[in-house]
């Protein structure tokens, strides 16, 4: 098959890439996280990405569209949903992207994760495949986590330490706010 592959991160990308190719699917990359914040971050990732794909031989397309304010827009007043929204907006366009490029199907490195949320991800992926005519292509890449992580760390590749968003670096620092917590 011929899959398009949402990446997030390089880190993230290692194992489901290897995992692909090895079942003998080929295998594009597609760059595209309006979340992450701020934008030094944004570059970050987004050059070791590049760099990594380029020593991997790994095609990608890269939408490089740092636009915060669309992406706040779009979850604001409904934090408790910002996961959903922001893995609805990414996959929607992976999906879109692969409807339009004649992939068979579409997968994410988010899945590699176990920070994020599995099961949201999974129906986000099926729900935007269903929208624009892609097939989600769902594997549960998390049991190569430890795997993932050496590799990475062996690679000399650049670790973030919060999924993207503004509310994930705040959690990391002060916890998950609790639901009826008053600002001092």
């Amino acid at each position: 098959m011929r899959i398009l592959i949402h990446i997030c991160c390089a880190p993230c990308a290692l194992m489901p890439v290897k995992y692909l190719r090895s079942q003998g699917h080929d295998v594009m990359g597609y760059f595209y996280n309006p979340n992450i914040h701020p934008y030094t971050e944004n570059q970050k990732r987004l050059d070791t990405v590049r760099q990594w794909a380029d020593n991997a031989g790994l095609k990608l397309i890269v939408h490089d569209e740092y636009d915060p304010e669309s992406w706040l827009r779009n979850v604001a007043f409904r934090e408790e949903m910002r996961c959903r929204l922001c893995f609805l907006g990414r996959l929607d366009r992976a999906a879109s992207v692969a409807a339009k490029g004649g992939f068979d199907a579409f997968t994410t490195t988010l899945l590699y994760s176990t920070m994020q949320k599995h099961q949201l991800l999974k129906q986000s992926g099926q729900d935007a495949g269903r929208k624009r005519g892609a097939e989600f292509w769902y594997h549960d890449f998390r049991p190569m986590w430890k795997e993932g992580v050496q590799l990475s760390l062996k690679l000399g590749l650049y670790r973030q330490q919060y999924c993207g968003c503004i509310f994930s670096e705040r959690d990391r620092y002060l916890g998950a706010p609790q639901k009826n917590r008053r600002s001092k």
